[in-house]
């Protein structure tokens, strides 16, 4: 046993996909290292990841894996063998096949393998060489690397092309000292691999084993292999450089991995912009830095942008001043470019931009931007004036108009991410109130799992008919999420509306909602149908995310049961419903309640629940009719109050006497007039009991 080491040098590799390639490759030569017994139980893994090598170090990896004793299964025992017992000549080339002949038959064993009795060889596998597993490793790997995009390029023989990543040039393969002979992408397998372009104090680096590697590269490479490693060095330094200065960087996990990808051994610098340029939103300055030059803003201990920014660097020249003018210079035209983008938006008023979204397509079969405008200021009109707020329905008609106008400024159309945030700050410039200005901004949240509501109840109104809207439109033309593929994020938009209508505290019916959202459409389509497939579509997402939340199947079956209108009233629901199962009752009522609706719906006819005292002969159900009569009101003055909880538990009292019904009373009785008020009691106690829940969904 020695620990290896397995290197493949390239050219500079995709930035956003280093640290996937990376731990993609050490994991499937491991995998397959261990599938072909050539490494042990106490074997560890380490991958290194650079911007020019993937690598990885695997401890305790044999030199030969163990001869393994299988089992040859052959054929049935029909074919190999003659009524004598003697060899067929298809058993005899099968021995052969395998290095075997005529000698060994007698020592054949018979199994049987479930449809016949079959002749089994007993063999001694030689385990592979280190060279030939990981030959086999190495190949598997290279085919696996979920690579972004393949590069062709030409091997130096001037014939032979090879499909990668991107192109290589060296190959490290050493089991301990030994090298390994290895040969992939044109590449054979040696102990010398590259440092630093320019500040390595030896090119190439001879490495003296597997366990070196590291420490060599350092040394004498200028170059630290390991992703995280290199990640938390970064770190370290930012938070230096910016404490010095009573500063902090901006916390961007992605760029922060993406800088990793980008340097072999980082050097932060502190760089500055002028003053000027703090004028233009700092949401415009800080996207411009990060996306085009990969720096880290400083913010102070306000969250306010200041004039300076730090560079991860890749070199460490002892002046860095050149490399810290380089950077101001190449900054400078790109912030000069947000504040000319800026200073020209403000020319024109949002309310003038609107005409110029008749000309952005939204889709081809739902029209125009332009179009789509006046939908979601039609459906925000519709939410806010059946909330009863004749000053909100204006309001959220306005904003709702002006959400979309900075798609068309210079800004958002340089920078999309901007959408929004950009319509904000030009709606303040024209002195537009907060309210229509932070509905503009917010309208397109939440955006993600955890993201913030809309500020105000403008901006709440406008983001319930922007998701309503997109919703609508796309499942009346057909454009439905399957299966994986959902390119309108309309699962998203769902979860969206559901936030919105539960933590926003909207108090309108899911259908109502639905049915002004599709009624601002005025192309052909099945109005019944969409309506009912947009309310199947929500309440299936509704019944995951509660799932998820911890809430049991039974539990969120017996609430979504009854399509409850109101999401804000669900949890409360919910909770009312954990509480009874909680009690002792429980189990009893709940299976109680599933034979009362199965006797109901064998029933003939519509049973109304209206009982003749007259006809109630038997003491069980008299019983059962006074329990009601004294529960009912409990249970009814509870529920309207919205105290659901309290509804379900009124109900415990019904147990001793629906237990004793069911056990002394046939409902089916053979006078029709006794039958009928049986049948009425019952769905007199089906009514009661499902008000809160379906609770025959909690039965065992």
């Amino acid at each position: 046993m020695s620990n290896l080491l397995v290197e493949l040098f390239v050219e500079e590799l995709p930035p956003k996909a280093l640290n996937k390639l990376g731990q993609a490759f050490s994991q499937s030569l491991f995998d397959s290292l261990q599938a072909q017994g050539l490494t042990a139980p106490s074997s560890a893994i380490t991958a290194y990841a650079s911007p020019r090598r993937l690598a990885v170090h695997i401890t305790d990896v044999a030199a030969k894996a163990d001869d393994k004793a299988v089992a040859q299964k052959l054929m049935p025992v029909s074919v190999g063998l003659d009524a004598a017992g003697n060899a067929s000549p298809a058993l005899l080339k099968k021995l052969t096949a395998l290095g075997a002949d005529a000698s060994v038959v007698s020592q054949l064993k018979r199994e049987h393998d479930g449809k016949a009795e079959v002749l089994f060889l007993d063999l001694t596998v030689a385990g592979a060489t280190l060279a030939e597993g990981l030959q086999k490793a190495l190949d598997e790997a290279i085919a696996k690397l979920p690579i972004p995009k393949v590069m062709t390029y030409q091997l130096q023989d001037g014939w032979s092309n090879v499909n990668f990543v991107r192109p290589a040039h060296g190959l490290v393969a050493l089991h301990g000292s030994e090298i390994v002979q290895l040969h992939t992408l044109g590449l054979t397998a040696g102990n010398q691999t590259q440092g630093h372009r320019f500040e390595a104090t030896q090119n190439p680096i001879v490495l003296r084993n597997a366990d070196s590697y590291v420490e060599q590269l350092q040394q004498d490479g200028a170059v630290i292999a390991g992703f995280e490693e290199r990640r938390n060095e970064i770190t370290r330094q930012l938070e230096a450089a910016a404490s010095k200065l009573n500063l902090r960087p901006i916390e961007d996990e992605a760029l922060l991995d993406e800088v990793t990808a980008l340097v072999e051994r980082p050097n932060v610098l502190v760089g500055e912009f002028e003053q000027e340029f703090l004028a233009v939103p700092q949401e415009c300055l800080i996207l411009t830095m990060k996306a085009n030059q990969k720096y880290f803003p400083l913010l102070d201990a306000q969250g306010k942008l200041t004039n300076q920014f730090l560079i991860v660097s890749n070199i460490s020249p002892t002046d860095p001043s050149a490399v810290i003018g380089g950077n101001e210079r190449v900054v400078r035209p790109r912030l000069a470019d947000a504040k000319f983008f800026f200073e020209q938006d403000r020319k024109k008023t949002l309310e003038s931009r609107i005409p110029g979204l008749a000309k952005v397509v939204y889709h081809n079969k739902l029209g125009s931007q332009g179009e789509r405008i006046a939908r979601v200021s039609g459906i925000a009109n519709l939410i806010a004036t059946a909330l009863g707020d004749a000053a909100l329905a204006a309001q959220a008609s306005q904003a709702a108009q002006l959400a979309k106008a900075d798609l068309v400024t210079d800004m958002v159309g340089e920078f999309p991410e901007l959408q929004g945030i950009m319509g904000r700050y030009y709606a303040q410039h024209e002195g537009l109130s907060d309210d229509i200005a932070y509905a503009i901004e917010d309208h397109y949240r939440p955006r993600f799992a955890g993201d913030e509501l809309p500020r105000n109840r403008v901006g709440l109104i406008v983001a319930l008919a922007d998701k309503l809207e997109t919703l609508a439109g796309m499942f009346s033309i057909g454009e439905k999420p399957t299966g994986e593929k959902d390119p309108f994020a309309l699962r998203r938009h769902a979860i969206g509306i559901l936030r919105l209508l539960n933590d926003g505290n909207i108090a309108l019916g899911l259908d109502t909602l639905l049915a002004q959202a599709l009624s601002v459409f005025q192309h052909q389509f099945d109005r019944d149908a969409t309506l009912q497939a947009l309310n199947e579509f929500i309440y299936d997402r509704l019944a995951g995310n509660l799932r998820d939340a911890g809430y049991s199947a039974q539990e969120v079956e017996a609430v979504l049961a009854l399509k409850p209108q109101l999401i804000a009233d669900i949890f409360k629901r919910l909770n009312a419903v954990q509480a009874f199962a909680a009690l002792a009752e429980a189990p009893s009522l709940a299976a109680a309640n599933k034979r009362v609706g199965n006797i109901l719906k064998k029933a003939e006819g519509n049973i109304e629940p209206s009982i003749n005292p007259a006809l109630l002969q038997e003491d069980a159900e008299r019983a059962l009719a006074q329990a009601l009569e004294q529960v009912q009101p409990q249970a009814q003055q509870a529920f309207s109050a919205g105290n659901y909880t309290e509804s379900l538990k009124a109900l415990a009292a019904l147990k001793t006497p629906v237990d004793a019904f069911f056990d002394h009373v046939m409902v089916n009785a053979e006078d029709p007039a006794l039958k009928a008020n049986r049948l009425a009691l019952l769905a007199t106690l089906h009514q009661a009991m499902n008000q809160v829940a379906d609770l025959s969904r909690l039965a065992a």
